[in-house]
Formats: structure tokens, C-alpha cells, sequence
């Protein structure tokens, strides 16, 4: 069933268009899916698929605590719960109203999350908590399109790996489109100057990349165990197109 246009919300920090079907609800920004939900399915082909896949790449095993920046719908954090059932996760949205809309029309509250709203990079510099996994998904919506709202994105790196517990990696979801190349080229020098070990996680349909920093970041072969926990062919097929790259 096709979706259809909902309702119409202006909030302090963005303007969000509610698109809905019987089983699946989106909410786009600045002519962007900004957050998916379906009551039956988990993956999408893009940029959420890119960020669960990236938090499993951690050496030790997967993750047992979570910190996500920017919180949006949550889903992201959706799969990462399906995955990782028992695992404390824990994110920062500065826009409450969306997370009403997510808590309203895309079960938000079943993920079990712990949920602060604030800025996150301000949080951030004041939280004395670690991670194993720390993931960056902060834009801001401008006049035609979004921005990250850091332009040193080497301040951004060091300021959130500083969060991460021994053997954890940092996560920064990046547009790769025109207009976004730059921020995408300073983060990558950014990461490769502060990890031992860098990797690109790609889609070939999203326009975004995910990059996954850490003193020892898994291939992609590391994924192939969690396809069974997919129960939809469709995601497992999307969940099997992942790529993972090491960045040079």
C-alpha cells in the first residue's frame, strides 16, 4: 500500500512531513526520508542499514551499551534492538517534538532507549559515561538541505571517542552527495588521523556512507552471522548488499 501524505508539523528545529500507509510511516525533511518505520520489517537499503551494520563491527563483540546521537525516529536504534536484545541503548535528540511524532507513529517507546533531549555535542562534552559504541547522525535542517552542525569535524572525532570505552568505535553518518563532499572528505582525514583502523559501510542504493573508527575495526564477513536474525527475505537480501571497505 502506497503512503500517503498525513500531516504537516513545524517544530523549533525542522519542518516535518508525516507520510503514511497501513504498515509503514515516514517522516521527510527538506524532501529527505528522515526516519522509516514498518510494522513487520527492519531494513531499508540506506543509510540506517549502513549505522546498525558499522556498531557490529567491534572486535570484542557485539556491543553491550550504545550512545546515538541524533536520534531523529529511531531507526536506526530499531535494529540495533532487534539484534542486540539485552544491550543498553541510550540517545540524544535535540528536537523533542520528533520524538513525540516517533513515540505517536513509530513505536519509539518499544525499543526500551534511554532518551535525552538536549544538544548533542553539548551533552556530549559534559557526560562522564563510556561506550562501546558511539554513533554521530547530528544534521540540522537549513533553507534547502541538511548541514552537519560541526564544520571541524576533527573537533568532533576527538571529542566523541573520547567517549568510548577500551575496544569501542565511533560511527559518523555522512552524506556523499553534491554539496556535503568537503565535511565528507574532513572527516574521513579526521578519522584515518585518529584511529588505527578505519572503515567505509556503503549500500548501493544510499547516498550515505558510515564510517567506522576504532584501534581494530571487523571486515565485512563479520555481518554474515546476523542475516539469520532477519525473519523478512526482503531484509535479508538488503542486510547481504552491506559493503564494508577499509578507507586508505
Amino acid at each position: 500500500m502506497p503512503l500517503r501524505h498525513h500531516s504537516h508539523v513545524e517544530t523549533p528545529h525542522q519542518t516535518i512531513e508525516v507520510w503514511k500507509s497501513a504498515q509503514a510511516c515516514e517522516f521527510r525533511v527538506a524532501g529527505a526520508v528522515h526516519a522509516w518505520w514498518h510494522q513487520d520489517r527492519f531494513l531499508t537499503g540506506l543509510a540506517w542499514d549502513n549505522i546498525a551494520a558499522g556498531a557490529l563491527l567491534r572486535p570484542g563483540g557485539p556491543p553491550k551499551s550504545v550512545l546515538m546521537l541524533g536520534l531523529a525516529g529511531g531507526t536506526s536504534l530499531r535494529v540495533l534492538r532487534h539484534l542486540l536484545p539485552d544491550a543498553r541503548l541510550t540517545a540524544v535528540e535535540i528536537d523533542a517534538e520528533i520524538i513525540e511524532l516517533a513515540r505517536r507513529y513509530m513505536d519509539l517507546d518499544a525499543i526500551g532507549a534511554e532518551i535525552v533531549v538536549s544538544d548533542a555535542y553539548e551533552w556530549a562534552g559534559r557526560s562522564r559515561r563510556r561506550f562501546d559504541v558511539v554513533i554521530d547522525d547530528c544534521y540540522l535542517t537549513g533553507a534547502e538541505d541538511v548541514f552537519r552542525p560541526q564544520t571541524r569535524a576533527d573537533w568532533g572525532v576527538d571529542l566523541l571517542a573520547g567517549l568510548l570505552r577500551p575496544g569501542g568505535l565511533l560511527l559518523t553518518n555522512l552524506i556523499t552527495g553534491s554539496g556535503h563532499r568537503r565535511m565528507q572528505s574532513r572527516t574521513r582525514a579526521a578519522f584515518k588521523k585518529r584511529f588505527p583502523s578505519v572503515r567505509s559501510v556503503t549500500t548501493p542504493e544510499s547516498m550515505n556512507e558510515t564510517l567506522v573508527g576504532g584501534d581494530e575495526v571487523l571486515a565485512g564477513a563479520a555481518l554474515d552471522r546476523w542475516t539469520g536474525s532477519f525473519l523478512s527475505l526482503v531484509d535479508q537480501r538488503l542486510w547481504e548488499w552491506i559493503e564494508v571497505r577499509k578507507l586508505r
